[in-house]
């Protein structure tokens, strides 16, 4: 039984999350409390294995507990955003000191309430199995993902399947890079000691729209190299990162010699829009043995299928280990298919792709 605390100012929103996950199996709500002071004695009565936190908190702002929580006595933490440019930088703040994870609030009480009940519930599942010492090695003071949707289609919903081309006009590389929960800190822990001159880099992290904006520029403070939201048809050049948006698949193609990139509203694939597994599976196609794909920590499985056809079309690959990973999903999934050609600690992934770029 997973036994959960929720910490919210909010009387209506503890009632609202003690309800869903009283409908959940598994899991015990054994306490609530309206603000963090409440919240450090009811830790040490109860005894939780997750928390639930809101990211704007009074006497105390969830920051500030946040990193005295992580620093006297680490625990899973999910938390719990609104919608907005202030709450997407906090959250990417919360997720950087050592959140697992985070669910945005439901705009209403309404028609969104099924779809965010059966994430959260998801979340705070995933959260008492994480590895709350990989978050904490992570974390710079240290999934983050798309909302999850019923549908589970393949990747064939948005491309098809087929070969590589024989023939490639360019020998210039690709990375493509993929990740979930724990991957905001963990793609910015691998880009940041990449040089500027690098190689393009094209990256699907599991985002909702409002965060993706928020995440780029916040990744290209601390980058040598330029981040920036992928547009459509721009072209991809060296030294430059391009993150899929929120609800958009980023897929690479061809224009002659030139590497471009797409955008494609087509539906959720693995839950998640944008699909690791679309972006893997266009760069396998387009790209082939020029490319170098990375799978990175992540729930579920998306981006397993499309780096084993990347492989198989002569890229490099590798996956970071399951000591490193917050949670290893993803990279699990392609280890198991035999995807990942190199299996590497997350500190270890940078150095990976500088020694196989030849």
């Amino acid at each position: 039984m997973i036994k959960v605390l929720i910490i919210d100012d909010s009387a209506l929103v503890r009632q609202m999350l003690t309800s869903i996950f009283e409908k959940a199996s598994g899991i015990e709500v054994v306490g609530t409390a309206q603000d963090p002071i409440i919240a450090r004695n009811k830790i040490k009565q109860l005894n939780p294995d997750v928390l639930t936190l809101d990211v704007e908190m009074p006497r105390m702002d969830g920051l500030t507990f946040l990193s005295n929580l992580m620093r006297l006595r680490p625990m899973p933490v999910v938390m719990v955003s609104s919608l907005t440019q202030k709450g997407a930088d906090v959250t990417l703040d919360a997720l950087e000191l050592g959140a697992v994870d985070f669910v945005s609030k439901p705009s209403a009480l309404g028609r969104d309430l099924e779809k965010y009940a059966d994430e959260i519930v998801a979340k705070v599942r995933m959260a008492a199995g994480a590895s709350v010492s990989a978050v904490k090695r992570h974390a710079v003071s240290h999934s983050t993902a798309s909302t999850v949707v019923s549908s589970n289609q393949s990747a064939d919903a948005v491309l098809s399947k087929k070969t590589s081309r024989g023939h490639f006009r360019t020998t210039e590389k690709i990375i493509a890079l993929g990740a979930s929960t724990g991957g905001t800190e963990a793609t910015a822990r691998v880009l940041e000691v990449l040089p500027s001159g690098f190689p393009a880099i094209v990256i699907s992290q599991h985002l909702p729209v409002s965060f993706s904006a928020s995440y780029a520029q916040r990744l290209d403070r601390n980058c040598q190299m330029k981040v920036k939201l992928a547009e459509h048809g721009e072209q991809i050049i060296p030294g430059h990162v391009y993150l899929a948006p929120g609800e958009q698949h980023l897929l690479v193609e061809r224009d002659g010699a030139r590497y471009v990139c797409k955008l494609n509203d087509g539906p959720p694939v693995n839950r998640h829009r944008p699909s690791v597994d679309v972006m893997f599976r266009s760069v396998a196609q387009n790209v082939g043995p020029n490319a170098l794909g990375v799978l990175l920590t992540g729930m579920g499985a998306d981006g397993a299928e499309g780096m084993k056809e990347m492989l198989d079309a002569g890229a490099f690959t590798v996956a970071q280990d399951e000591a490193s990973s917050v949670v290893w999903g993803m990279p699990g999934a392609a280890c198991k298919l035999g995807a990942a050609k190199e299996v590497k600690a997350l500190d270890k992934v940078a150095p990976t792709l500088i020694a196989n770029l030849g």
